[in-house]
């Protein structure tokens, strides 16, 4: 569920930002790119412990420190260790791998087509729901992809943004392997967890030869 709601999260924020990427100028598209890709360039942990000084339920927070500084809350909010945060850390750590496969898809989009769209009267949200979005679903399935696999056997983010309490499937296995020592029931979960992983891969698959064929 929580794989399911990061990709939700990372399509409809990814996707503005993709399509606004295509449009912008050639020297701001270089810049922008490179400010999508700048998270690669630190340290995973380091992001995610970043995160951690941003959200702590303190009053050392960053975030509570504003808000408390600026008198919108009485006391610190538990922003920490909690889905909240999780989801949060998560979104951020894969939203460039949704953006990614949606500009290399949107950027190949001839133009042509909602051009005729338009000059034949077409509003732009026609233009958008008609020709726009359907010719990205490449963009839309591959990016999906690319944060739903490794979103459902995430770890990391859990452990440290939701200090434990909130239960995923990597939680589960670490559980299992490690201090329950069920190494069964461990086993049928990660059994469990490629299956997942499976029917996606074979879908995006389907999807491309389904395409492949309708070109």
């Amino acid at each position: 569920m929580l794989a399911a709601l990061t990709t939700l999260c990372c399509l409809v924020l990814g996707y503005p930002f993709a399509y606004r990427l295509v449009r912008a100028p050639e020297a701001m598209r270089n810049l922008l790119l490179m400010l999508v890709m700048l998270p690669f360039w630190t340290s995973f942990l380091l992001r995610v412990y970043a995160w951690m000084g941003l959200l702590d339920s303190s009053e050392t927070g960053l975030i509570n420190q504003v808000l408390l500084g600026l008198g919108l809350v009485a006391e610190p909010l538990p922003l920490l260790y909690n889905t909240g945060a999780v989801l949060v850390g998560m979104v951020y750590s894969y939203l460039p791998f949704m953006v990614l496969p949606l500009y290399a898809n949107l950027v190949k989009l001839d133009q042509r087509l909602p051009e005729a769209a338009r000059d034949l009267g077409a509003r732009p949200a026609t233009v958008f729901l008609r020709i726009t979005l359907p010719l990205s679903s490449r963009g839309i399935v591959a990016g999906s992809m690319l944060v739903f696999i490794p979103a459902v056997g995430e770890f990391v983010i859990p452990d440290l943004l939701g200090g434990g309490s909130v239960m995923t499937i990597g939680r589960s296995i670490w559980d299992d392997f490690g201090p329950n020592q069920d190494w069964p029931m461990a086993a049928a979960v990660a059994v469990l967890m490629v299956a997942m992983l499976i029917a996606p891969i074979v879908l995006l698959q389907r999807h491309g030869r389904g395409a492949g064929r309708g070109e």
